[in-house]
């Protein structure tokens, strides 16, 4: 039986008409088609994406999706904005198809419940649109196995530093192509857009020089078809785990005390700060050597409306408890993350789920439709 619950309002409205228009077809081999659709000249397109683990913890929100919003508020009107759930990234390691697909709705959910505009910035399902996958092959044509045996998470699956053993053959062996080739995967999904700028944090700063690469590749052999991306890096750092603040917080470790998520309710988050590790000495400094004091102050800083450094806040409460600050970092990010859990239920319980596949089906529209722009150019450069 359908909901008679009333449309969310603020959220989605009516739909405009334009969104409901028939798809443009795909002319290809046709010289005029990407001059027809492609946007002002000097204006800009922004690219990234996001793995769908499920809802956000806090790190990726001041890490990215932070930035994104900022971006989306602040662009001339003429900028294009994509963000994609990058469900193929997703599967270089085993998934519960199931488990994918409810994690792939709700990562969109979230993205729509920190603010991010449907009506603004194209959100989809990297899969759903099928060029991704074919620009990723053309391009490794041209891409260098030695500059993909250099990557620094790909060294790192083979243990290749001064810390650690290499793997043996046998080890070796159990390791997939895909984890070794997905940074083509990545580079095509930037460029398949005619992305110039690519918002990424340190980590991922490799993966955009490599995306740079394959342009020079491709271009060096069938002509300047495609365009280089420039980098903007997050002004966040890393956010460590609040029970190892050693290691990167993430959705993956199996404390859920180590993370806290957009959609924390606040008894939660307080909670989960409250028993965030520390040390034995029980006051306030600021030393980089003591790491739970040191990632609880520079959470505070990321959350702090007046931006304060985590030296300038620690100097504030300097040889007080550990107790005070852990509520100083619970208030910042109770503040920061207010009104995230009830937006994001609201965009779930829409029409019982509806609203969101409509923004992913328009998403996949509008992106193919980008999509296909590139690679018009590409299928004649090569000669398909």
């Amino acid at each position: 039986m359908h909901s008679t619950r009333r449309p969310l309002q603020k959220l989605k409205g009516s739909f405009p008409k334009s969104l409901l228009k028939p798809n443009l077809p795909y002319l290809r081999n046709n010289k005029s088609y990407s001059t027809a659709l492609s946007t002002p000249q000097n204006a800009q397109t922004i690219f990234s994406g996001i793995q769908p683990t499920g809802v956000p913890h806090i790190g990726n929100y001041l890490g990215a999706l932070q930035n994104w919003v900022s971006l989306q508020n602040s662009a001339a009107e003429s900028t294009k904005l994509l963000y994609s759930i990058v469900d193929l990234h997703a599967i270089t390691v085993p998934q519960d198809p199931e488990t994918l697909r409810m994690c792939k709705r709700t990562s969109l959910a979230s993205l729509i419940a920190v603010g991010l505009d449907p009506e603004r910035s194209i959100l989809f399902y990297q899969s759903a649109v099928s060029a991704h996958s074919e620009l990723m092959w053309i391009l490794s044509c041209t891409a260098s196995m030695g500059y993909l045996s250099r990557m620094t998470q790909w060294k790192s699956k083979l243990s290749l530093d001064e810390n650690t053993s290499p793997l043996d053959e046998k080890s070796k062996s159990k390791l997939k192509l895909g984890l070794f080739s997905y940074p083509v995967l990545q580079a095509a999904d930037i460029l398949v857009h005619r992305a110039t700028h690519v918002p990424v944090g340190d980590d991922q700063s490799q993966h955009l020089e490599f995306a740079r690469e394959c342009v020079t590749n491709f271009n060096h052999a069938y002509g300047p078809n495609l365009v280089e991306p420039n980098t903007i890096l997050s002004p966040a750092k890393r956010i460590m785990s609040l029970q190892s603040p050693s290691q990167k917080m993430s959705k993956s470790a199996p404390d859920p005390n180590s993370r806290i998520l957009i959609t924390d309710t606040p008894t939660k988050i307080k909670k989960t700060i409250m028993n965030a590790i520390t040390d034995s000495q029980n006051s306030v400094t600021y030393d980089p050597e003591r790491l739970g004091v040191f990632n609880l102050l520079n959470l505070w800083s990321y959350c702090d409306p007046g931006q304060r450094s985590a030296q300038q806040l620690a100097a504030t409460i300097e040889g007080q408890e550990l107790k005070v600050l852990k509520a100083r970092v619970m208030e910042s990010v109770t503040e920061k993350l207010e009104g995230v859990r009830s937006r994001y239920e609201k965009v779930l319980e829409e029409e019982e789920g509806r609203y969101l596949d409509f923004v992913a089906r328009e998403g996949a529209r509008k992106a193919r439709e980008s999509a296909e722009e590139t690679m018009v150019l590409v299928r004649e450069a090569v000669g398909f």
